[in-house]
Parts: C-alpha cells; sequence; structure tokens
C-alpha cells in the first residue's frame, strides 16, 4: 500500500521561491536543487560585479559564487556570465546576489518530487469521460464530459463488422493537448515513455503517491494513470481485424468551452499502420510490465493479444497511412484536426517487432526488429519512436547482447558530442546549443528527450556527467533560460501562466492546471500569421510567448508531460536516494 499523502503537496508551488521577487538579470532553476548536484546561475551581463550568496534563515555569507566562464549566444551576441555555486551543499534557502540584483534560490534533499508528482498529477486532471472530483482535484474539479458511449465510425473507417456510422463506445483515456480529441499515435509515444521510465525506477515510482481515485491499490499511480488511457486505448482496435484507429475526434476543434458544454458529434477515424503498430508496442510492453499485477489481473494476456492483433494487421496493410486530405476527397464529413501524420512506419514497426520479442521470444519477431542496428541513435518522438526502440534493446540487453551493445555504443556517442557542447554554452546545458533544437514542443523533444536519453547513458556507464547533463536541462526548463521563465505551470516565480489549454482558459480559475509543460521557445511561430501575437523576438531560444492562442509556442500536450515525468522522476529517483 501507498503511503498517503496532503493532497495541498501536490499542487504547492515551492513556497520558499515565491518569497522573492523574479529578477531578470539572474536566470536559475527557480524550484529547487539537490544537495550535491552541480549548481549553475547565468547572470544576463557580460561581467558579473559583487557577487555573493546569503543564507536567508541566517542572513550570513554561505559558501562562494564563481564567475566562471563568459557565454555569448550564436543567434542575439548577448553576452551573459556563468556563475558557479556548487559548494552551498547544506540544504535551505539562500540569496544570490550579482549586478546589484538578487535571486532567491532553494536546496534541499527532494529537490525534484514535488514537480514530478505534478507533472503525473496533472494526467489526472485531463482525464476525459470522468468527473474529475474535489477531493482529487481541490478547485479543478469539474463535471464529466465527453462520455464517449456514442461514437460514431466515420466513412473511413469501416469494416464488414462495422458499417459506416455504426455507434461505439470509447471512453476514457486521456485529452491530447490544447484541444479534447484522443489520437492514437500520440497516446502510444506518451505511455511509451512513461512505463520505460518506470521500468529503471519501479522503486521510485511504486512509492510515489499523487492522490489519484487509485492511489489506495497496491500499484504504483503512474501505472494506474497509464491504465485509465490503455484502458480506451483498447476500445480503439477493430474486434473484428485487429486494425486501429487512428484517432477520436470531433471534426473541427471545439471552441475555448468547457468538456460538458461540448456537443459535436464524435467519431473514430481511419485505422492507420502507424498507430496500429504504435499500438502493438505499447501493448506488447505493457503486458510485459504488468505481468502479474493484482489490481488488473487479466490486463497483460488480454494485451499480448491485442498486440498480436494489431502487428498482423499492420502488417497486412503496410500502405495504410494517416492522410488527412487524401481522405477528406473521397469521405464525409470532412475532418480538420490534429493529424499526426506520417509517412514512413518503418520506425513504428521497429518498436512494434522489439516490444512483441522481449515479450514473446518469437524469433519472427527478432528478424523484423534487427534492421534497428543498421540506424543512428535518434531523439525519440511521436513521429519517430525509433528511439523508444532503442531504449527498450538497451534496458533489456540480455535478450540480444549483439544488438543491445550495438546500440549502446551509438547512444553513448550520441550523448558525448552533445555533452561537448555544454562548456560553450549559453546556459551551460548539453541541448539548446543548436537553433534546431528549438521549435514545437522543444522543451520535451528536445530537452527531455535529451536528458532521458542521458540518464540511460547514466545507467550504462556509472558516469555522474550523463546525470549531470539531465540535469542541467531540468534546470533550464525551470528558469535558467534566455526567457527566464520556469515552463511548467503552478511553479517558480515567473511560471507559464496561460497556456493554449481550453480547459485552463475556460474553468474561471485565474491559475491554470499545475503541472503542465509549455511547448517552448519557437522561431517558426507559426501561430503569428498576421502578425497579432507579440512575441518578443524571432531569436531561437527567445520566441516563446505566454499568451492563450500561441498553440505554436504555449501549447501543452501529453507526450510532451509524459517525457517531463520520465526525466524528472528518473532524475528524482537516482538524486534523492
Amino acid at each position: 500500500m501507498k503511503r498517503a499523502i496532503i493532497l495541498s503537496a501536490v499542487f504547492a508551488t515551492s513556497a520558499t521561491t515565491m518569497m522573492a521577487q523574479q529578477t531578470e538579470t539572474i536566470r536559475m532553476n527557480q524550484v529547487a536543487l539537490y544537495p550535491s548536484q552541480q549548481k549553475t546561475a547565468v547572470i544576463e551581463a557580460p561581467a558579473a560585479k559583487k557577487i555573493s550568496v546569503t543564507n536567508v534563515a541566517t542572513g550570513k555569507a554561505a559558501g562562494k559564487a564563481r564567475a566562471v566562464r563568459k557565454s555569448t549566444s550564436p543567434w542575439s551576441g548577448k553576452q551573459r556570465t556563468i556563475v558557479d555555486i556548487t559548494n552551498i551543499t547544506t540544504p535551505g534557502t539562500y540569496e544570490l546576489s550579482a549586478n546589484g540584483a538578487k535571486q532567491r534560490f532553494v536546496v534541499k534533499n527532494d529537490a525534484l518530487t514535488d514537480i514530478t508528482k505534478a507533472t503525473l498529477k496533472a494526467f489526472y486532471l485531463i482525464r476525459s469521460g470522468v468527473e474529475i472530483e474535489p477531493q482529487y482535484a481541490k478547485e479543478y474539479a469539474r463535471p464529466l464530459g465527453h462520455p464517449d458511449t456514442q461514437v460514431m465510425v466515420h466513412a473511413s473507417a469501416v469494416s464488414p463488422g462495422r458499417p459506416e456510422g455504426t455507434i461505439i463506445s470509447s471512453p476514457l483515456g486521456w485529452y491530447d493537448a490544447g484541444d479534447y480529441n484522443k489520437y492514437i499515435v500520440n497516446s502510444a509515444y506518451s505511455v511509451g515513455i512513461m512505463l520505460q521510465s518506470y521500468e529503471q525506477n519501479k522503486d521510485y515510482f511504486d512509492r510515489l503517491n499523487v492522490n489519484i481515485p487509485e492511489s489506495n491499490n497496491n500499484t504504483a499511480d503512474l501505472l494506474d494513470e497509464v491504465m485509465f488511457n490503455i484502458k480506451w486505448m483498447l476500445t480503439m482496435q477493430d474486434p473484428y481485424d485487429g486494425g486501429v484507429y487512428h484517432k477520436l475526434t470531433t471534426p473541427n476543434f471545439e471552441g475555448f468551452v468547457m468538456p460538458k458544454d461540448c456537443h459535436q458529434q464524435r467519431y473514430v477515424i481511419q485505422k492507420s499502420v502507424t498507430a496500429t503498430y504504435d499500438f502493438a508496442a505499447v501493448m506488447a510492453l505493457a503486458s510485459r510490465l504488468f505481468e502479474g499485477n493484482k489490481d488488473y489481473p487479466c490486463f497483460s494476456a488480454r494485451a499480448k493479444d491485442a498486440a498480436l492483433a494489431a502487428y498482423n494487421w499492420a502488417e497486412l496493410h503496410p500502405k495504410a497511412l494517416y492522410n488527412q486530405d487524401a481522405m477528406n476527397k473521397q469521405f464525409d464529413p470532412d475532418v480538420s484536426t490534429g493529424t499526426y501524420g506520417d509517412f514512413d512506419a518503418s520506425d513504428e514497426r521497429l518498436w512494434a517487432a522489439t516490444e512483441l520479442y522481449l515479450l514473446t521470444g518469437d524469433k519472427v519477431f527478432l528478424s523484423a526488429a534487427k534492421p534497428i542496428t543498421e540506424r543512428n541513435f535518434l531523439l525519440p518522438s511521436w513521429g519517430n519512436v525509433t528511439g523508444l526502440a532503442m531504449f527498450s534493446w538497451i534496458a533489456n540487453k540480455e535478450k540480444d547482447a549483439e544488438i543491445g551493445e550495438n546500440l549502446q555504443k551509438k547512444l553513448l556517442s550520441y550523448c558525448d558530442k552533445k555533452l561537448e557542447t555544454t562548456p560553450t554554452s549559453s546556459f551551460n546545458t548539453p541541448c539548446g546549443n543548436d537553433a534546431k533544437d528549438f521549435g514545437w514542443g522543444c522543451l520535451a523533444e528536445a530537452f527531455c528527450a535529451n536528458g532521458v536519453t542521458l540518464l540511460y547513458a547514466n545507467k550504462i556507464t556509472g558516469d555522474k556527467k550523463y546525470l549531470e547533463g539531465a540535469l542541467q536541462n531540468a534546470d533550464y526548463i525551470l528558469g535558467r533560460n534566455a526567457t527566464g521563465y520556469c515552463y511548467v505551470t503552478g511553479f517558480g516565480q515567473k511560471s507559464t501562466m496561460h497556456p493554449h489549454h481550453r480547459v485552463s482558459a475556460a474553468d474561471g480559475i485565474e491559475a491554470p492546471m499545475p503541472g503542465l509543460l509549455a511547448g517552448g521557445p519557437n522561431p517558426g511561430q507559426q501561430d503569428n500569421g498576421n502578425g497579432s501575437l507579440a512575441y518578443p523576438s524571432r531569436q531561437p531560444d527567445e520566441s516563446y510567448i505566454d499568451h492563450e492562442n500561441s498553440y505554436a509556442s504555449n501549447e501543452i500536450a501529453i507526450n510532451w508531460n509524459a517525457s517531463l515525468v520520465a526525466m524528472l522522476g528518473w532524475i528524482d529517483a537516482q538524486m534523492s536516494k
């Protein structure tokens, strides 16, 4: 049985950091730092003068703050000063002074525990098809919306057993992003990366209680939350042939209204090969990790059967790629919601074959998975899940030492090259030093994915430099960056307040749901075609605006939060031992 916690702890913004006003001169982690980690601040000036650290409780000088180098932005040319305060190791609240500015920071043994809980708890808050209850959500409680028990089969999704217009039940699951639809491709990625982090940190997640309706059972809350979405995913498989619908959606995006006020008909849309392979991969992975689970005693066998049926359908339909524009020319009603379009299913096939081999030991799947050794390491994302397949091989190297060792070498080579950029970076991070690191969802798809990769490298080698690299990426997200924002809602002194998220915009509560990760700086500014959004800059690392209409830089999404949970939870598991 998991230990009980007080609800408010999950929602709490770090109270000690809120005692001081945010300064634009000093950029650093606004949540908390571990006693033993490298501690860095960045001064927004080419020189740092009169640097000192004071213990807030005693008013006395504490340790030494040392300017170690200057940095110059490769894009804006801004000059900054990197300050090291690593020798502050005693838990407490401190104040860093430099150039006449002051910034408080916290050192504590469980530095990222509360924010890890909040980012995981966010998945409860965005559940679909159930009432969000006050005893778990406090002021963010809301009535049931989108029961999804009367979902219509779209003309693009027919099968002999389910003609057009058939009504099916497809409840539960998470709202995908700022919208109210549910997408298999993104759900699979989200479940996958959280399950992989769980696999590496079972003891930590088994004791992490975030106060959800299932918290009193004997299963880790992360697994319970993932299961809530998996139950929906299982309803998206056509029982007549094993194929998986690409998404459950309204024809058009709903407005910025609460779920209970949405009334468009919802549909399951065309079966796709990418969704079906992704589904097969996640069901196989979940089947393995839930085996023997007493709270879900029948699930493992059911998930295995579902994975096998899905894989067989995908093998028979390799050209069933989701092309929404082409679909709309053939079928009605037209659909204009998120596409998650992907015209290469080879990476999804590698992931599905990998997970099915690790589950079954069948050499048919080993043969299908072996081409992964011909690929270079690539950070995982919903659009290319090769990295997730590599993570599973590395974590289960004993299943095939040749494949596992081959992929380990590629991952370590990638990580070493990223770490080489830290000493000359603007914010002392291994990520964010190339303009390509910034774009749609970059805080997750670059920084978090890079962080998880570095944590695998730490697991492989035991070398702390990789763990430090992941910590530096976390520090970037939490405030040590070019905008000075802590990009996780509910945390920090300068926090994202207006995410592109329908519930947060429509619920009448000033503060957004806590624990949500913003997409981050995006120089593409795809939401600013008419110049209506006053982005402060087009520089890659500064192109962010905290506005609810900024879907390009300020939307939230389950894959981004899942990546953050995977990284923060793994870091906290290692650092708070």
